[in-house]
């Protein structure tokens, strides 16, 4: 089908890498360019071939229509995506850059219109909360991370630039704003001449956004100190949503050193106490990383029982060339990873639901998605039975009960 603008765009992984894919949409179509814009991600093995397959899929039934590949899987190996017919690498250091699409167009002679033959999955106009990018890159060193290899150092956006992101989205109708980059948390600015830290910059959108209802964080390095002054703020102000994701990753000290990662078990004990049950939290976890025995598994599901976070992205380790962990000794089967994947979301599901029974007969604030269904400041779903609510409206309702991952409020 002809798609507007004559460009479509995949995203892989990250909702960074739909951030993007948005942005270089909105660039091509300015200059009359049409295509597949396909961001890739490079995080596990598995994503890789993943982006392979989908992109395969759009060449056989668009053919001789430019795909343009970038983003991590491409950056890391060009070789599986120039195989497939009509595509064109983007390094990701030149994804933002309008020349180097400009360049390969002239290089390939691909033309400058084509007809898609791809379903519009456009989601980026019909979200209820508005992504901004605040930086990109990492400048630590964890060991198993192939992103901060693929993506450079970390580059903080300066805050003019969020700022007008942010009034635009309050003007576009989005009340609810999420700030990510690749380590948000660790976003180094200026404003008025001095240092502006993360906890800065949200207190100082909140204070020249008025528009702003919520606002969120996504994924934060709990290792960051700027992060405790972040739980204050979401103690005290009502527009801060109190819930954080952190990039955990391992309960287990000893694997977390092995990792580079700079907390600890006690870090994250600490923050959560800050919270003082105020604040919800979810985890990323990396189950299987090399090393990581039955014990020392053990100590991450004993974390998880104790510090209650309600949320979390549990995922089976995948060595990825190129980093130090790929090469260690001791590495866990797949199988076993797999297996500790589940007994760890199945803890955290636990989690949630005790959280959940707290919630009933609580009047919340939520902001309504699709389908009367809205989120908690919590980010817990909520469906709505009564009268449709169009979509991003922010309003209270009552919890009345709970039908499986749902909270449920009548209307």
């Amino acid at each position: 089908m002809q798609v507007k603008n004559n460009i479509i765009t995949l995203s892989f992984g990250c909702r960074l890498n739909t951030l993007e894919s948005e942005k270089i949409k909105n660039m091509l179509a300015a200059h009359g360019i049409c295509g597949v814009v396909a961001n890739t991600c490079s995080v596990t093995g598995e994503a890789e071939r993943q982006c392979g397959q989908a992109i395969r899929k759009i060449a056989r039934e668009n053919p001789g229509v430019p795909i343009f590949v970038t983003g991590c899987g491409a950056t890391r190996n060009p070789e599986l995506f120039e195989k497939i017919p009509n595509t064109t690498v983007i390094h990701n250091r030149d994804k933002m850059n309008l020349d180097a699409y400009i360049a390969k167009i002239a290089q390939n002679d691909n033309g400058n219109s084509c007809a898609l033959n791809v379903d519009n999955t456009d989601n980026e106009s019909k979200l209820s909360k508005q992504f901004i990018q605040i930086q990109n890159g990492c400048n630590h060193q964890c060991t198993y991370c192939i992103t901060r290899l693929l993506r450079g150092p970390a580059v903080s956006f300066k805050y003019e630039d969020i700022l007008s992101d942010a009034r635009d989205a309050v003007a576009n109708g989005f009340g609810e704003i999420v700030l990510t980059g690749v380590d948000a948390a660790s976003y180094i600015g200026q404003h008025d001449g001095k240092n502006m830290l993360i906890s800065d910059l949200c207190c100082q959108l909140l204070k020249d956004v008025p528009g702003i209802k919520r606002l969120r964080l996504s994924s934060v390095d709990p290792a960051v100190p700027a992060i405790r002054d972040i739980i204050e703020m979401m103690k005290n102000e009502p527009r801060f949503m109190p819930h954080l994701h952190l990039s955990m990753q391992s309960g287990a000290d000893k694997i977390l050193h092995t990792m580079l990662r700079r907390h600890s078990a006690d870090t994250v004990r600490q923050l959560v106490a800050a919270g003082n049950g105020k604040i919800t939290f979810s985890w990323d976890i990396i189950c299987g990383f090399p090393g990581e025995t039955e014990e020392l598994f053990n100590e991450t599901l004993a974390l998880v029982r104790e510090l209650k976070p309600i949320r979390i992205h549990a995922f089976p380790y995948s060595p990825r060339p190129g980093t130090v962990a790929a090469t260690m000794p001791n590495q866990v089967n797949r199988h076993t990873s797999k297996e500790r994947v589940k007994i760890i979301t199945d803890a955290a599901n636990k989690n949630m639901h005790e959280f959940m029974q707290t919630q009933v007969g609580k009047t919340v604030n939520v902001l309504i998605e699709s389908d009367n269904i809205g989120r908690t400041p919590d980010d817990i779903p909520v469906k709505i039975i009564g009268a449709p609510i169009p979509e991003r409206t922010i309003c209270n309702v009552k919890i009345t009960g709970i039908n499986g991952d749902t909270l449920v409020a009548n209307n």
